[in-house]
């Protein structure tokens, strides 16, 4: 965040504060978080993790089931989105 925040020249303190608040919020709704399974904290906190989990998961095993086929030179398979 010390990164973020001095790369700025904030002329009024209104300027700072807006430029803080974006922060955090790309901090807990957008930026995954390693630690947390490659998750938001958003997603963590909001109980949303188990669900995310398990549609990574079906997207994982469809690809790696459509490149199998694709790979042995079957017909190809087109993509069915969840």
């Amino acid at each position: 965040m010390k990164n973020v925040v001095t790369l700025q020249n904030y002329y009024a303190p209104w300027e700072l504060e807006q430029e803080l608040r974006r922060y955090v919020d790309y901090y807990n709704h957008e930026r995954v978080h390693e630690s947390l399974q490659n998750l938001t904290p958003a997603d963590v906190y909001t109980g949303r993790a188990p669900e995310v989990l398990t549609r990574r998961e079906r997207i994982k095993q469809r690809t790696l089931r459509l490149r199998r086929q694709q790979n042995l030179g079957r017909k190809e398979v087109s993509f069915v989105p969840l």
